[in-house]
């Protein structure tokens, strides 16, 4: 998943544009990039490892006195992509994946299409996105073209000379919100990039809605879809705590996430309740709020250099960040019984190598884990997150105790059951802690606040919406 900031302003807004896409940077790991528009369209593209979006790209615009901007922490590609066409010329940014992206760049080519932006194993998809938008008789029209054609998801910023055309995914899946403050209007995956640049929220896009944002005013072009689908994961995990979506703030949720596995965690004993930085903290608080066990830090981040272990897109990168990021506190974790709050666990890699076993060679008595959501029982389609069944521990653990590969995982779904039971004891097992319970997914949609037909609760159950081509697995 990537992150997005855009803003037209009637004054210099280069400061802007630069801090308030710099505050998504949680969302990528890979590339940074801007598209300003001056008299022309410059555009810059850097590599994010081991260096912050600031000190990259301030450099590049200090000298410009730009009025029109857009911006993209990126998880994957290079963005963001310059085209000229018959539209006339636009930059375009991304967030969201597309399931269907080989066919529809071979379809492309077929038509006489040429791409630019490509690796060995795949085309770019913003500029698959962008070439279907140049392909068709207005930039409105491309835009519903693309929601028409793609299964998964895609949410967009496309600056141009008419002003900064804004579209949200046809199902809501990931986030676009409308700020203001006095000299500018912006729009942003994440609204922790409000805060301290004095824009208040104005409001979050509808599903499939597209917008036209001018130094004056806000056009709705095309009003979307009253049905959402929004991704759950961004309340549990993927968000800044001080986002809000939907109205709904993430720390507020992952503290109700906490209290929920308290209170059917009655007969735990244990000295003290701690957090996984980050997103477990929160988690964390509410567990120790609802047990009245006292909260301490027994595993503490190094944040200056190191960034999420979830985004990087290879797993020796993953685990390398997992490993050199998290020290544990020796003195607080020694002879003690832990619960320990995790947002969540997909691989089980990352929990098992680099924070199990630093907290058993800390001295630790016993470890309980607690996962703040569900298993994740398949791959994400919407999102760049998990892509096979084989990256999950939860079909790892299937394939073993079945002693193969089985398409029904019905039975392992439902908490209630003896196959969920012996699901839960073999990951337990092979993470070597004390205890393992998971979140209900009944509790995790209640501590978001939102009904259960407005999430996209996909890599839980495997449902997923009508008329995506995605419906179940």
């Amino acid at each position: 998943m990537s992150g997005l900031f855009g803003v037209i302003s009637k004054s210099d807004c280069s400061e802007f544009l630069i801090y308030g896409t710099d505050y998504h940077t949680h969302m990528g790991s890979e590339y940074g990039g801007l598209a300003v528009l001056d008299k022309d369209f410059s555009r810059y593209i850097h590599k994010m490892s081991n260096a912050n979006f600031r000190d990259r790209f301030f450099e590049n615009i200090k000298e410009l006195k730009i009025t029109k901007g857009i911006g993209c922490i990126s998880d994957l590609d290079e963005q963001p992509i310059y085209i000229k066409s018959n539209l006339g010329d636009f930059c375009i940014v991304t967030t969201g994946r597309i399931e269907n992206i080989k066919e529809l760049s071979e379809n492309l080519m077929g038509t006489g299409v040429c791409f630019t932006e490509f690796s060995k194993d795949y085309v770019n998809m913003t500029e698959v996105i962008a070439r279907i938008v140049a392909s068709s008789s207005s930039i409105v029209e491309g835009i519903k073209k693309v929601f028409q054609k793609i299964k998964g998801s895609c949410s967009l910023l496309i600056l141009s000379r008419e002003g900064l055309y804004v579209a949200r995914d046809y199902h809501g899946r990931t986030s676009l919100i409308l700020g203001k403050n006095q000299d500018s209007i912006a729009v942003c995956s994440e609204t922790c990039s409000f805060t301290n640049l004095g824009y208040k929220t104005i409001r979050d896009l509808n599903p499939g809605e597209i917008i036209l944002i001018n130094q004056d005013e806000i056009k709705t072009l095309y009003e979307g879809e009253k049905k959402k689908k929004i991704c759950a994961f961004l309340w549990i995990y993927t968000g800044f705590p001080a986002s809000d979506y939907e109205g709904i703030n993430s720390e507020i949720v992952r503290e109700r996430c906490g209290k929920a596995l308290a209170k059917r965690d009655k007969d735990i004993k244990a000295d003290f309740v701690a957090g996984v930085p980050d997103s477990g903290i929160a988690h964390a608080i509410g567990y120790a709020m609802a047990s009245k066990l006292p909260f301490r830090r027994a595993l503490v981040k190094y944040t200056p250099t190191y960034g999420r272990s979830y985004t990087p897109p290879s797993q020796f990168l993953r685990d390398l960040t997992a490993k050199m990021k998290l020290v544990p506190i020796k003195e607080i974790v020694n002879g003690n019984s832990l619960v320990i709050l995790e947002d969540s666990i997909v691989r089980g890699t990352q929990l098992k190598n680099f924070t199990v076993e630093k907290l058993w060679n800390c001295g630790a008595k016993e470890i309980h884990v607690r996962p703040a959501c569900p298993p994740l029982m398949f791959p994400c389609l919407y999102c760049n997150a998990t892509r096979t069944n084989s990256e999950l521990v939860t079909r790892r653990a299937i394939k073993e105790i079945e002693g193969k590969e089985i398409e029904n995982i019905d039975k392992y779904l439902d908490y209630t059951t003896p196959q969920y039971a012996k699901m839960i004891e073999w990951i337990r097992k092979d993470l070597n802690i004390t205890s393992l319970k998971y979140q209900t997914l009944e509790d995790m949609i209640e501590a978001i606040g939102l009904p259960e037909q407005d999430l996209c609760t996909f890599c839980w159950n495997g449902k997923g919406c009508k008329g995506c081509g995605n419906e179940t697995v």
